[in-house]
């Protein structure tokens, strides 16, 4: 199990910071293990995805004049942050796949304990309509909802509890290095972008590295 990110159609006038090559419409696992172009091509999605601020007719302060400022607005102001992604589940017995659906958004990873609990399904996004369900002691995981002949991944309630032990260890890994790759590639914003980062994968705040 892996968090990752729904990757759009490559920008190549992108330009505030390097980034990797990436396939459109793909998935960039977050892990602590992400070169730092990796680092810049999530983070260039992540605040891309939340490049409209609130309002300023709200009371809000309107974007910066400068590109770089305007454009990390969104990220830093915005109450609610959201990105599209989610978690990849592989059995690598089978070989079977589970994928976020259309709509998505991994900043609600953690509704996954709900079904190690016993309670309300997660969302996992529309199309392929992916579904996860208690029953019993089992998780049944359904690639896509409503096929008969859908792939299925089963695995025990207290199993997908320590897969998301793995996945929150992921994000945190990928939140420090972020919070050390924007110490590098953006000095004077790293501390609020981590903060802005870590509120949206609802995670500690990290330690940022001051540099002069």
């Amino acid at each position: 199990m892996q968090p990752v990110l729904e990757m759009d159609v490559p920008d190549d006038d992108f330009a505030f910071w390097p980034v990797a090559e990436t396939k459109p419409f793909g998935y960039l696992p977050l892990t602590g293990e992400l070169s730092p172009a990796e680092v810049g091509t999530a983070m260039m999605r992540i605040v891309g995805y939340n490049d409209i601020g609130p309002d300023p007719g709200d009371g809000f302060p309107p974007p910066p004049a400068d590109p770089l400022g305007s454009f990390l607005h969104g990220m830093l102001t915005s109450e609610e942050l959201i990105v599209a992604g989610g978690l990849r589940v592989v059995d690598s017995s089978t070989g079977v796949t589970l994928l976020p659906g259309c709509c998505c958004g991994l900043e609600g990873w953690r509704e996954w304990h709900e079904v190690v609990d016993g309670g309300d399904r997660p969302w996992l996004g529309h199309d392929p309509q992916p579904t996860a369900e208690r029953f019993g002691d089992t998780v049944r995981l359904t690639v896509r909802s409503g096929k008969s002949d859908s792939p299925v991944i089963e695995l025990s309630a207290s199993e997908l509890g320590r897969l998301l032990v793995g996945v929150e260890r992921d994000l945190a890994d990928f939140v420090a290095l972020a919070a050390d790759w924007a110490s590098r590639h953006l000095p004077g914003r790293s501390a609020p972008l981590a903060a802005a980062l870590a509120r949206l994968l609802d995670l500690p705040l990290p330690a940022v590295p001051q540099r002069r």
